[in-house]
């Protein structure tokens, strides 16, 4: 039993020099001193000696164990601060290498021309205004004068929440919401996200619209007319082209549209005009008075006008892009044309 003591305590120590990495220390540590380990066995043989043996084979036992986690401690400590040493190395940094600047960020397309349109509109005297994206049916729909049997809503593909709310459709519940709050006169623009159930190349869930408002006591389509051709010169140039078709909208009569001179063509037809040189911008028309009674505005008093017109088109207008999806990839490659 002792020979064979000796004879582990010499085997270990002479493996434990040869260990390289404290992976190899930990496996070493389980194979000589753990429970299942080589002392361990060499110990259940005691059973079988004399009694008066015992005693000096177990202080023996004991001595080579303190001896080998003494050496285990000891050789651990070694490691650990040549693997620091390497580690160091291996991290280091040359300073006098150039360095790497952070790269610059941009405005997003959509934010640019937010922001141009509403410098467009607030030039010409409208103040910007704000509401919320969840809304309820009466805002959204009823005081639009889009009553729950109202053909129009089929056009808005909504949303529907929980409780009576839902996702509004455009930002002509902010109209309504000023209206309540103020007396005319009321010049205002209502920027902002609105969503339906669409999705293509020319349409997303989510989308940015800016409708806009103005009531007085003398408004007349023609300063809707004068208000919209302004736009649109400011947006895509003096000599841009503008003509209005007549129209349907549930809150304006008489309601129409406006299309502008193809940008891309120039008039001349192409696959984003459909060669008609024409393209479709914005709706609008004069508020109708069945709006006004849901804010208690005096329609034989008052008149106003409004439209509409999504961010989105004008971007892809603007900018020659041919599907809307590339504003949400979040792709630098396309985001970086823009810096």
């Amino acid at each position: 039993m002792r020979d064979s003591l000796s004879g582990l305590k010499e085997r270990a120590l002479r493996e434990l020099a040869s260990v390289g990495s404290t992976q190899e220390l930990r496996e070493f540590q389980l194979r000589f001193l753990g429970k299942k380990g080589e002392l361990k066995a060499v110990l259940r043989g005691m059973g079988k000696l004399p009694p008066e043996e015992r005693p000096t084979v177990g202080r023996m036992a004991n001595q080579i164990k303190e001896l080998l986690e003494r050496a285990i401690e000891e050789k651990e400590a070694l490691l650990r601060q040549r693997e620091e040493k390497e580690r160091l190395a291996s991290e280091g940094i040359d300073v006098t290498l150039p360095g790497r600047g952070p790269e610059m960020g941009g405005v997003h397309p959509i934010t640019r021309v937010l922001r141009e349109i509403e410098d467009v509109f607030v030039s010409m005297g409208f103040q910007v205004a704000e509401g919320p994206e969840i809304e309820t049916d009466y805002y959204n729909f009823e005081a639009l004068n889009i009553p729950s049997h109202h053909p129009a809503r089929d056009m808005q593909d909504t949303f529907y929440l929980l409780e009576g709310l839902l996702l509004r459709t455009h930002t002509s519940p902010v109209q309504i919401r000023v209206m309540e709050r103020f007396s005319p006169p009321i010049r205002i623009i209502a920027p902002g996200k609105v969503y339906r159930r669409d999705a293509d190349i020319s349409h997303t869930p989510m989308f940015h619209q800016v409708e806009g408002l103005l009531v007085d006591e003398v408004s007349t389509f023609s300063d809707l007319k004068g208000v919209l051709e302004r736009f649109a010169s400011r947006t895509f140039g003096p000599r841009t082209l503008v003509r209005f078709r007549p129209s349907y909208f549930p809150f304006t009569e008489p309601s129409a549209e406006m299309d502008i001179g193809c940008v891309i063509c120039g008039g001349k037809g192409c696959r984003v005009c459909k060669g008609s040189g024409w393209v479709e911008i914005l709706g609008c028309g004069m508020v109708d008075p069945a709006v006004f009674s849901f804010v208690n505005y005096d329609s034989s008093r008052y008149r106003g006008f409004a439209f509409g017109l999504g961010v989105e088109r004008i971007a892809m207008l603007k900018y020659d892009i041919d599907d809307i999806r590339l504003f949400f990839e979040n792709d630098l490659r396309f985001l970086k044309q823009f810096l």
